[in-house]
């Protein structure tokens, strides 16, 4: 069975439903095919916006629920104080990454880097030293990122996700059924053990 895993690396949501289908593909086996796509984009041509910008609803998601999800997964996860953080050129990283072939490692360390250490991750610098630190090409890797195909890649992803239904992330889905939201991967774990 294959997943497909629509996501941005500064969604905390996202960052949850990361650490689950790992947690899932453990124990299922399947195939999780990361789909890159930039939220914002997602979110203009949607005409929706992050939960956070609604005050009482961002509150509640920041202070209760994320903190239950992250519990009930045993994973770490801190807010980061320089949320909201562009994530443009990670998510070219992501495709970076998948032509380098240091996809997992490089998806790992951003999320980490952002939902758990805290880090700047929209400062170049930052970047530079958080994927030098683990190991990565970074040379090869923002090299990559600046190349015109892989731009274009995002972009493409992006619409692509778009005209597939998806509004927000993280959105999952096994063949044609879409489960959006990390509090709806227990549907998703279901659906695995049918």
């Amino acid at each position: 069975m294959t997943l497909d895993f629509y996501f941005d690396v500064g969604s905390p949501t996202a960052y949850l439903a990361h650490c689950r289908l790992l947690q899932l593909k453990e124990q299922y086996g399947f195939d999780l095919v990361y789909q890159p796509m930039l939220l914002g984009g997602v979110f203009k041509a949607a005409g929706s916006a992050s939960p956070i910008t609604v005050p009482a609803k961002g509150r509640y998601m920041l202070e209760q629920d994320l903190p239950r999800f992250a519990k009930r997964y045993g994973v770490p996860l801190n807010f980061n104080p320089h949320f909201p953080i562009n994530t443009l050129n990670l998510m070219r990283g992501v495709l970076a990454a998948q032509d380098l072939a240091c996809l997992s490692a490089y998806i790992e360390t951003v999320f980490r880097a952002v939902w758990v250490d805290g880090e700047n991750m929209g400062d170049p610098e930052v970047v530079q030293r958080v994927l030098t630190n683990v190991g990565l090409d970074t040379d090869a890797l923002l090299a990559r990122c600046a190349e015109p195909e892989v731009k274009q890649a995002l972009i493409a992803a992006t619409e692509a996700a778009v005209e597939r239904g998806i509004f927000g992330a993280p959105t999952v889905f096994i063949g044609d059924e879409m489960f959006f939201g990390q509090d709806r991967l227990d549907f998703v774990e279901e659906r695995l053990g049918a």
